[in-house]
């Protein structure tokens, strides 16, 4: 029923956006059936309530009000292009530099069919993530954490490996910061919209376009 229930939410909030969403997974399918995909632990952890699904336009009450800190675990060209101020930091996946003839292969092919229209680079999983997250959040106990990324997608995988790790006050940005407005949060800082902040590449430029012809409508 809880998932129901997140489902029906953030369907409704997704009618309030102005443009499509450039993911490298389809927004055909809801984001609710792809929490198992991501993470086979994460499902479980939502709706046993023991990880809260909170929604974009509730970041800020929960921050503010609430005492959430917000984690950040998204790679750092995503969030020097614009984040929330004031949050904390620690990316999951770090930008792969081995540069052995088996990985270039990887990375070229990856430039084929992801990077070159999202923009993404090839990544590798942050091995130290948990124990960097322990050194900026050490109070496992009691300190109440707010896990985004882009698309909610990461930030599950990300949540799991909190939960593991036995931090007991978990919430998950549901839809992330691709479902959300610089107004749902105190203060935003960067160069884009943080909503546009994962979409890189050609898509980059599609959505320009988007903007563009947007405004010109508004003006005719």
């Amino acid at each position: 029923m809880a998932l129901i229930q997140l489902q029906s939410s953030i369907l409704k909030h997704n009618k309030h956006l102005q443009f499509p969403s450039f993911s490298t997974i389809p927004h055909q399918r809801s984001t609710i059936l792809r929490i198992s995909a991501v993470s086979p632990n994460a499902q479980q952890l939502i709706q046993s309530g023991k990880v809260r699904p909170v929604l974009p336009k509730e970041a800020g009450t929960a921050m503010e009000g609430e005492g959430y800190i917000l984690l950040d675990i998204r790679p750092e060209w995503e969030r020097e292009k614009a984040c929330v101020s004031g949050s904390v930091h620690v990316p999951l996946f770090l930008k792969d530099m081995d540069n052995s003839p088996i990985t270039l292969l990887k990375k070229w092919v990856h430039f084929g069919y992801i990077g070159l229209w999202t923009g993404q680079n090839f990544t590798m999983i942050n091995d130290e993530f948990v124990k960097q997250v322990e050194q900026k959040i050490p109070d496992k106990d009691n300190a109440k954490v707010l896990v985004a990324c882009g698309e909610g997608l990461r930030s599950l995988m990300a949540i799991s490996k909190l939960h593991e790790g036995e931090y007991r006050n978990l919430a998950w940005l549901a839809g992330g910061f691709n479902r959300a407005s610089d107004s749902d949060f105190p203060a935003v800082e960067g160069t884009e919209k943080l909503q546009y902040a994962t979409i890189g590449g050609v898509s980059y430029y599609f959505l320009q376009l988007l903007i563009l012809l947007q405004a010109v409508g508004k003006e005719s």
